[in-house]
């Protein structure tokens, strides 16, 4: 035996923090020959096999410990050449495999550089499990970060699970262990056995990881993503060229699991979901659909932002191939994909990303910095290279493998400020003392600037809810970078307006004007989204005040007025035909509703038609973030509730007039300056009887006169309908918008 007795009880007590240098084919150092050592714990008889130079002898191993340690010693081989493992177990099956540990390591120099850096933007090429060829023989390399273990192998349904049999080797200092496991296919699962910090060998799921077994199993397989065939390529050639803050955008929020089911238990397939979610959208006109978290997570009651596997889509709905499916057929569809995407934190599931070595790998050690208390989550530590490095290749990811067209990035505030949700003495101050989390703002940065660049056309969004300036301004302007920012003032202060008895409103109407005051700060998405239909807020049918035919149209009148008001437009699933129950993740929106009476058929009848005169009017999104694509005719008639105003392009070519009138009277001959003569057509009343209103209106449209009035030399005499939003184009533009 020509192993040291330290060496061989570092390979049975599976300590050796390099294995590939004690196992696999070696020259003998008087460069007489070569040796050849393999540890298998099952085997009973071993022997390697010349496969490409036959003129090479084979040469029988012997055990040399009773664990399952094999030497054998070759005199007549001079080099190192490539052999098979033909292995007997004790039962008299015979294998034969290529040795894995006769491969040289799958990462190069430069890439361990650049992951250290921060700087390695395809990382998930590189770390996680991917089927390979070398050297003719297929397989599939593993690599995984770990730089405080004492030890990494891994195990899977290819080596029962036994972690003495594929142990990784250390690559330098980087922290990464590797192997290169010959003969394992699609599909296969495992997990890596980590010895970590403190010496306890704990199993963890792969943060790589391209596809996950449903839990409470939670192993990760082996899954190649960029095989499937796409045919979106004139969707992504025109989404490059588009300017998103110049183009329509009106978006249907949407939960996969809950939006239609087979059955009570079942939700749709990824497959499934295509073709009735295509038809759906584009019956109903809108531009994008907004996927709550796809990520995998294992608890389904955090609605995927408890995330397990930022590498993988759940595998609750089909395969990652499926998932593809799904985002080409609405591209094919010309409907955008945007998805919501969680960099805040992470679950402190044992087998996950959590403590992952034994240490605070991905999260801060003081829980004053890594610990979310309202969530029972750990903050990701963003000052870490390879935490940065992680989560903004992750974002490419999405972009790369599934042609996501916009990352919707979930509490940016919780990721902004050191003290979110925390009292004195349970944070930490920043190194000027101050609450902001630089190193998240740092992160931020380079997150949207490496999304902007490498996958043009892409939008990145965020939900901030508070007044961190310049959200949505570009980082070399001192901004964070985002396209879009969420407006939840807008938001809160529309439903609060909204939910007010009509008789209070006259005394609340700057809940509606002033969203103007600060419109030109950011560019914002107007959201009714699902955190506003569930912990008891009540649906948005159910905050709407008065009998059934009031509700009705109030909600009209709240959808209505999102639309034509500047900024891109969101509404979560059920808001379209006036659920009256919360959102319940459980359950399937309630389409018998639209059987029921035709309240909620007319309501989706109504968006459809407000979809359609969106896209068709430049004014009501080309000019979104121009200050002179808006202007009030009059905000001042509190004592009517009535507001109007104009949306317009900056060359004046499509103009629409909108307005408001938010009591239950019905009003004649109300006078409005408009900016030119001739006759403006009716283009939109939510009072129509086809959307279940009295249909009062103004029989088409109505002529100007000449009567100055609210500073325009010109006015109409217009009739506004009870609870109505009524729209009005120039007849002149007609044919042009």
């Amino acid at each position: 035996m020509i192993l040291t007795p330290s060496e061989l009880d570092s390979l049975v007590q599976v300590i050796h923090r390099s294995p590939h240098q004690l196992l696999g084919m070696h020259p003998l150092g008087d460069g007489s020959g070569v040796v050849v050592r393999a540890f298998l714990p099952w085997a009973a008889a071993v022997e390697a096999v010349p496969v490409l130079e036959k003129n090479q002898p084979r040469i029988p191993l012997q055990r040399v410990h009773h664990d399952g340690v094999f030497e054998g010693v070759s005199r007549d081989a001079k080099r190192v050449f490539a052999y098979d493992l033909r292995i007997t177990d004790h039962q008299g099956k015979v294998y034969q495999t290529r040795d894995a540990y006769s491969f040289l390591p799958t990462l190069g120099e430069t890439d361990l550089y650049l992951f250290a850096q921060g700087n390695e933007r395809r990382i998930y090429e590189k770390l996680g499990a991917h089927l390979r060829v070398i050297d003719g023989v297929e397989g599939t390399s593993f690599a995984v970060w770990a730089p405080n273990a004492q030890r990494v192998s891994v195990v899977g349904d290819f080596n029962g699970w036994d972690g003495r049999v594929h142990v990784t080797r250390l690559l330098g200092s980087s922290g990464i262990w590797e192997i290169f496991v010959p003969g394992v296919r699609q599909g296969a699962l495992y997990k890596y056995e980590i010895r970590n910090a403190h010496g306890q060998v704990v199993l963890k799921t792969d943060p790589y990881g391209a596809f996950f077994e449903p839990a409470p199993k939670n192993a990760s397989i082996v899954w190649e993503t960029s095989k499937f065939k796409w045919t979106d390529g004139e969707w992504l050639a025109r989404r490059a060229k588009q300017d998103v803050l110049r183009a329509p955008m009106s978006v249907y929020e949407l939960h996969l699991g809950s939006w239609r089911k087979k059955n009570s238990f079942e939700s749709l397939g990824y497959r499934e979901i295509a073709a009735p979610l295509v038809e759906y959208l584009k019956r109903l006109g809108f531009t994008h659909v907004e996927l709550l978290p796809l990520s995998e997570h294992a608890f389904y009651p955090s609605w995927g932002y408890q995330v397990t596997g930022f590498y993988s889509p759940t595998s609750r709905y089909g395969t990652p191939d499926e998932f593809q499916y799904l985002v080409n057929a609405l591209h094919e569809a010309g409907i955008g994909v945007l998805m919501d995407w969680v960099p805040a934190h992470f679950p402190r599931d044992d087998w996950a990303l959590a403590s992952f070595d034994g240490t605070a790998l991905y999260e801060h050690e003081d829980p004053r910095k890594g610990a979310h208390q309202d969530w029972g989550t750990l903050i990701f530590n963003f000052g870490r290279h390879e935490v940065r490095n992680f989560l903004a290749a992750n974002a490419l990811f999405w972009c790369d493998r599934f042609h996501i067209d916009g990352l919707r990035v979930d509490a940016v505030a919780s990721m902004l400020y050191l003290d979110y949700s925390r009292k004195d003495g349970e944070w930490i101050p920043n190194q000027f003392g101050g609450r902001e989390n630089l190193e998240a703002v740092e992160f931020l940065k380079h997150f949207n600037h490496v999304v902007h660049t490498e996958c043009p056309g892409v939008v990145t969004i965020a939900e901030e809810s508070t007044a961190w300036p310049m959200v949505s301004r570009p980082p070399y302007l001192g901004g964070l970078g985002f396209s879009l920012k969420w407006n939840m003032g807008w938001m809160h202060d529309t439903l609060n307006y909204f939910k007010r008895d009509p008789i209070h409103r006259k005394y609340h109407q700057n809940d509606l004007t002033f969203a103007m005051l600060y419109h030109s700060n950011e560019n914002f998405v107007l959201p009714l989204s699902h955190d506003e239909v569930v912990h008891g807020k009540g649906s948005l049918h159910r905050r709407m005040p008065g009998d059934d035919w009031q509700k009705a149209a109030n909600l009209r009148c709240l959808l209505g007025y999102q639309w034509l008001f500047p900024g891109k437009k969101l509404l979560f699933m059920g808001g379209e035909i006036g659920q009256p129950d919360e959102w319940n993740a459980n359950a399937s929106v309630d389409w018998w509703l639209l059987d029921a009476g035709p309240f909620h058929s007319g309501l989706q009848r109504f968006v459809g038609d407000l979809n359609r005169l969106y896209t068709a009017q430049r004014a009501l999104w080309e000019s979104d973030y121009d200050p002179e694509g808006f202007f009030w005719v009059d905000c001042t008639d509190n004592e009517n509730s009535v507001l109007s105003f104009v949306r317009q392009t900056r060359d004046h070519g499509s103009r629409v007039l909108v307005v408001l009138n938010l009591t239950p009277v019905l009003r004649h001959a109300y006078r409005l300056g408009v900016p030119e003569g001739g006759r403006w057509l009716e283009v939109l009343n939510t009072d129509a009887g086809v959307y279940g209103g009295s249909n009062a209106g103004n029989l088409g449209g109505v002529t100007a006169d000449s009567i100055p009035t609210h500073g325009h030399a010109q006015s109409l005499s217009v009739t506004l309908p009870p609870l109505s939003v009524v729209a009005f184009i120039p007849e002149r533009t007609r044919s042009s918008s």
